[in-house]
């Protein structure tokens, strides 16, 4: 899912170079998850607090990035972790999509929260994030400042990237779908390469995609589901 590049030494000017440049890459790959989170996350916000829910939600979850950086291999080793953080994509995806629903129902006239959507970006995207923490850190070669140019460089490029996405999302609701489609298939990759799931189950990569499949038609199929349930039955 994430490339970890194995690197020559840095102190060459060929190695750093190469490790600036597999920073830019990772970074790059990266950033659509994450992008896809921040615009599910502020499109039902005004204009003005949509570009703040961007920016603000990518820089303060780069942060806690950095903050984690000393513990996300320990952290990835540890039973359940994935799990939890997998369902807890699963739960994001499905309220994102209920909550773009109500706004759509009311003709985009329920404007939705500014620090809601922070801390749903920040929750997502740290959960999803201790992988790629890993990949530019190892990449990084544990050079710091090269980690914090890692990082800080998924700042613009999640923001572009998510703010395109959040004007596209405006334009043509399907890709809502898709986005949550994409969020349902990272929670079903969580939950499957979860330690202790993997010593349960011992999924073969068959196994992997058909679970990663089914979370992301799942999470729409519940959205739709309650939804509908949500809806006042019809007067007589």
């Amino acid at each position: 899912m994430h490339p970890e590049l194995q690197l020559t030494s840095l102190d060459t000017p060929g190695g750093f170079l190469l490790a600036i440049l597999s920073i830019i890459l990772i970074d790059i790959v990266l950033a659509g998850d994450n992008a896809v989170v921040i615009a599910l996350a502020v499109r039902t916000l005004p204009p003005v607090q949509r570009k703040w829910g961007i920016v603000l939600g990518a820089g303060m979850a780069v942060v806690l990035r950095v903050a984690l950086t000393t513990v996300a291999a320990q952290l990835l080793g540890l039973n359940y972790v994935k799990l939890i953080g997998g369902v807890l994509i699963l739960w994001i995806a499905v309220k994102l999509l209920l909550q773009d629903a109500e706004n759509r129902d009311a003709g985009g006239k329920v404007a939705g929260n500014l620090w809601q959507a922070v801390w749903i970006i920040m929750v997502a995207d740290i959960t999803m994030s201790l992988d790629n923490v890993l990949a530019v850190a190892g990449a990084s070669k544990g050079h710091f400042g090269l980690l914090l140019f890692g990082l800080g460089l998924s700042i613009p490029l999640v923001v572009f990237t998510s703010n395109l996405l959040a004007r596209l999302m405006d334009r043509y609701p399907l890709i809502v779908y898709l986005g949550a489609a994409v969020l349902g298939k990272v929670g079903g990759e969580m939950i499957m390469t979860d330690p202790v799931v993997f010593q349960w189950v011992e999924p073969e990569p068959g196994l992997v995609r058909s679970v990663e499949v089914l979370m992301a038609v799942g999470v729409i199929g519940v959205a739709l589901l309650l939804r509908k349930r949500s809806e006042p039955p019809p007067k007589d």
